[in-house]
Parts: C-alpha cells; sequence; structure tokens
C-alpha cells in the first residue's frame, strides 16, 4: 500500500519511542502528526505525559478501549530492536483488531522484521519518514 494511502486512511496512531525531548524527531514526527488531526497515543518506559497524552510503558499497557482502535504502530526505536518489536505486535494481535500497518522512521529497518510482519497480514513501511511522507503526499495533494 502506497504511504500516501495508509496517512489518508489511518487516523490512530502508536508511536514506539515517543520522546518527551523537544528536539528529537522522535518528539517533533509525532507532534506534526498530532497537529494534523491524527490521535498519538504515545508509548515509551518512562510512562510519563508526553505530547499532553498520557503515555504508556508498553503497547500492552494501553487500554482496550484506546488499544483497539491503534491503525497503525510507529517505531523510533534502533534497527537492531525492530524485529524485536515486531514479535511483540504480533503477540498482542488479538487484542489490535484494527491494527493494519507497522511504521519504521527513516534509518530504521529491518528485511526479517518486514517478512514476519508481512506473513502475519501486516503492510510494513521501513526508513521512511511519516512527517515528512504527509508533507510530501498527503498535505499537497488535498
Amino acid at each position: 500500500m502506497d504511504t500516501a494511502k495508509i496517512l489518508k486512511k489511518y487516523q490512530v496512531i502508536a508511536v514506539i519511542g515517543c520522546s518527551r525531548d523537544v528536539t528529537k524527531d522522535a518528539h517533533i514526527v509525532p507532534a506534526y502528526l498530532k497537529s494534523k488531526g491524527f490521535r498519538v497515543i504515545p508509548v515509551n518506559p518512562s510512562g510519563e505525559d508526553i505530547l499532553r497524552e498520557k503515555s504508556y510503558k508498553s503497547l500492552s499497557e494501553i487500554p482496550y478501549g484506546m488499544k483497539d482502535k491503534i491503525e497503525v504502530v510507529n517505531i523510533f526505536r534502533p534497527s537492531a530492536e525492530l524485529l524485536g518489536i515486531v514479535q511483540s505486535i504480533i503477540k498482542e494481535k488479538q487484542s489490535l483488531p484494527s491494527l493494519k500497518v507497522v511504521w519504521a522512521q527513516l534509518g530504521i529497518q529491518d528485511d526479517a522484521a518486514k517478512a514476519l510482519a508481512e506473513k502475519n497480514g501486516f503492510v510494513f513501511v521501513q526508513n521512511r519518514c511519516m512527517m515528512r511522507d504527509y508533507r510530501a503526499k498527503v498535505s499537497f495533494s488535498t
């Protein structure tokens, strides 16, 4: 699926590795997406509020009333962690009925993680920035 279609179709994003540090891409990108109307659910081991949203320590800690609405998991973690993150998403699959897309941000990629995600029915995007793709493909096409 083309990234523009993903960004037009899906609106609820869990951001793994969302940062409180306003200078990091892991804060800038989700803040931008939130400003464009996306529902952003921060996931960070600190569990503190980020972007004026409650942050959860892991996907498994997100309450079902929110978890069942997540359509995209956006990942801001090192490539070496990507396969493990995809494995944890698959373990949570039953409680994530709306999840369609696993998106690894720019500079993050792992072909084994991609193969595993796709084998389990997810669209997998890697090494792409949601903010850049939104700006280039969505905001100018509407």
